[in-house]
């Protein structure tokens, strides 16, 4: 079963809460989902394996530990998911980025995909689907359907917030599927966005409505 971590580092929960105020712009927005999808790259890849080689320091020879070269894939799904790609770039610059395109439609609210563009070897990357929001989980749980159908064997994904109605989903759908968040938090409204949350991500993140 896919495990769910809430990554409660005073940093990310201090950051969130500007990031949830009405009152944060859109330049400080972006920065601030930028640096906590950074923080949260830390815990991410904190099982990332490594290997041992030999290096010269200025000093002397030294045993000293390098990453054994395990693929990761970014897989943001558009838009929203695309302000949290630079963030965990800065981290792993050798990751490439595929890219899902997900609309919910307003009177099913279920999920439409309009784009897909993947690395050609998925199956060989450990891939992270990124969204900022898990609210009703059909966004999320389609885009990693698709990754399935295409030959992704391994997935993680990473959240700023989530609500329990959408964690269920991915716990239920993706067993396989470990789920990363900055906060769980409390329930889904009647428009099903969540509460309390930070309103609608894509639209602080670009300056739309």
């Amino acid at each position: 079963m896919g495990n769910v971590y809430v990554l409660d580092h005073p940093l990310i929960q201090h950051k969130l809460t500007y990031i949830r105020k009405k009152s944060t712009g859109t330049k400080e927005f972006r920065e601030l989902v930028d640096e906590v999808a950074g923080l949260m790259a830390f815990e991410i890849t904190r099982d990332l394996p490594v290997e041992e080689i030999t290096i010269d320091t200025p000093v002397t020879k030294a045993k000293a530990k390098t990453l054994s070269g395990k693929k990761i894939g970014l897989v943001p799904i558009l838009r929203a998911g695309l302000g949290m790609v630079d963030g965990i770039l800065r981290l792993i610059p050798a990751a490439k980025v595929g890219h899902v395109g997900l609309y919910r439609d307003p009177e099913t609210l279920k999920p439409v995909e309009y784009y897909i563009k993947l690395p050609s070897d998925i199956e060989e990357r450990e891939l992270i689907v990124i969204d900022p929001m898990l609210a009703t989980g059909g966004s999320a749980n389609d885009a990693i359907h698709s990754l399935k159908k295409r030959g992704a064997k391994n997935i993680k994904l990473m959240c700023l917030i989530a609500a329990p109605e959408g964690v269920e989903v991915i716990k239920n759908e993706h067993p396989d599927v470990d789920v990363y968040l900055a906060s769980l938090d409390e329930k889904l409204d009647e428009k099903g966005y969540i509460v309390p949350g930070l309103g609608d991500a894509g639209d602080r993140l670009f300056g739309t409505k």
